[in-house]
């Protein structure tokens, strides 16, 4: 199972899990993707991707946490999975009874930490990502440049230390372009897949990150079903093998088209 982690370039570290309601509580994030880093591991948080591992989600596997504490003892299981949401590797459970949270929760995650240890880990890329490798190209036009020059590295700044516990968000501004308006967009929702998870009363459509886009409610209809989304209310209905979003925005009836795997 260890030789099984090579595979992988990245840990993707949440800055918030599915098991807490805010960012980083008990400086769990922070703690993770810090004790990932002294074993040797790639480790990102999930709105940062590099390039490569945004293009190609199946270059990373995303960490999820398990808290299992009781009143009197913190308890906390790791679970790597990969981009279809298999389990990779799952840590033994870390113990602590300190009875202040951040270092209960830092001590428990050292612990579960053990598991990690003595693997060795060296990401070992796979045949068909070496030949996807792009060459290098030289421009004759205007300036000469040299064989030797090397682009610049685009840096993502990253910290992740017990004494460094913040986050510092790089994000591009926000775009002036507006789109043209058409009864169908060109393309669905991102042009990614999206996948349904069922839930109580329908399902929930998850991206590959994986995070939650929207959710559908069953209704009597067979294939029709109701919205849930944040600043959307609509129907989303199968037509000739194809699944759409149909909803009002700003006076207009919108149509988008989605890719759901069931």
């Amino acid at each position: 199972m260890y030789g099984q982690l090579n595979d992988y370039k990245y840990i993707i570290v949440p800055k918030k899990f599915d098991t807490y309601k805010q960012q980083n509580k008990y400086q769990t994030s922070t703690t993770i993707k810090y004790l990932f880093t002294q074993e040797g591991f790639n480790a990102v948080y999930d709105d940062a991707l590099p390039e490569d591992l945004a293009k190609n989600r199946c270059l990373g596997l995303l960490v999820n946490l398990e808290d299992n504490s009781s009143f009197f003892t913190t308890k906390t299981v790791l679970v790597l999975r990969d981009c279809q949401f298999k389990e990779v590797f799952r840590t033994i459970e870390g113990k602590s009874k300190i009875k202040e949270y951040k270092p209960a929760y830092r001590e428990a995650l050292s612990r579960a930490f053990v598991s990690f240890q003595g693997m060795n880990y060296t990401y070992v890329p796979k045949a068909e990502e070496k030949q996807k490798e792009v060459p290098i190209t030289v421009s004759f036009k205007n300036d000469v440049k040299s064989l030797d020059e090397k682009p610049e590295p685009k840096m993502v700044m990253q910290e992740a230390t017990p004494k460094d516990q913040s986050f510092k968000s790089i994000e591009p501004a926000p775009s002036s372009f507006t789109k043209k308006e058409n009864v169908v967009d060109e393309k669905p929702i991102g042009s990614e897949v999206l996948y349904a998870q069922p839930i109580e009363n329908g399902y929930q459509l998850v991206d590959s990150t994986p995070k939650i886009r929207m959710k559908l409610i069953k209704t009597s209809m067979e294939n029709l079903f109701l919205v849930e989304q944040e600043g959307k209310n609509g129907v989303v209905f199968k037509k000739d093998d194809a699944w759409f979003l149909e909803y009002s925005e700003n006076g207009s009836k919108k149509l988008k088209e989605l890719n759901i795997k069931f």
